[in-house]
Formats: structure tokens, sequence, C-alpha cells
């Protein structure tokens, strides 16, 4: 995952970090910026997160093939509402093609086998 993340990613503070499954995650804060309704997280930061956990464990993989992700379609289904906690994010790459990409995101707080919401996000690799 790169060092240097967008203003988007700043916005929400987000921070990278390794998983215990070494595989990449994203955590991302509780404050004003990403309040939705009173005590609880905006749909559109935890979208943001689900993406930016997609695109880090996708650009990852790309590593070295001359490739760039670009998002065709991103479908996020909201499970439970988020609430003034950490929220993490991890992605799983379910197919990884020569022009295709499709990865899972998932986002939880307190236990990762409860998530709150989670991503289908389908990618265009275009060559550098």
């Amino acid at each position: 995952m790169s060092d240097h993340l967008p203003p988007y990613a700043e916005l929400l503070q987000l921070r990278a970090e390794q998983g215990e499954d070494g595989k990449g995650l994203f955590v991302m804060p509780f404050h004003d910026d990403v309040v939705g309704r009173p005590g609880y997280l905006h749909g559109g930061a935890i979208a943001g997160l689900l993406e930016f956990a997609a695109y880090g464990e996708l650009t990852r993989a790309l590593e070295g093939r001359g490739l760039r992700p670009k998002p065709i379609s991103v479908t996020v289904d909201f499970l439970l509402g988020g609430k003034d906690r950490d929220t993490y994010a991890g992605a799983t790459i379910e197919r990884l093609g020569a022009r295709i990409a499709n990865v899972e995101a998932f986002a939880w707080q307190k236990d990762r086998s409860t998530p709150i919401a989670s991503a289908r996000i389908n990618f265009l690799l275009a060559a550098d």
C-alpha cells in the first residue's frame, strides 16, 4: 500500500496497516468528518473506506506488472449501522484476469466476522 494517500483518504484519516493474516487493511477512526446521523458513520465514508481497501489490495497484487486499476462498477451493501468507534476494512481479490479484476471488500468494527458493509468492485486493468 502506498505511503502517500490521496486527499479523500486523508480527510477520512485512513491509516494503512497489516492484518494478522499478512494482508493489508485500512483503519478509519471515528471523527467529525465521517459522521452521518449523530453517533453513526456516514454511508459515503464507509463506501470510501471499502474502495480504498479494494484498490490497495489490487494495487499490491499488480505491483511490477505495469497495470493500473480503473473502477468499472462498485456495489456497496450496508449491513449494520457503523457506530462511534474505529472501522476496519480489508479486501480479497476474487478474480485477477489479464484485463479485468473482481475484488470484494468488507468493513467491520469490533469483530471481523460481523461486517457492517461489503462491496464488490470490478476493475479494468489498463496499461500504464
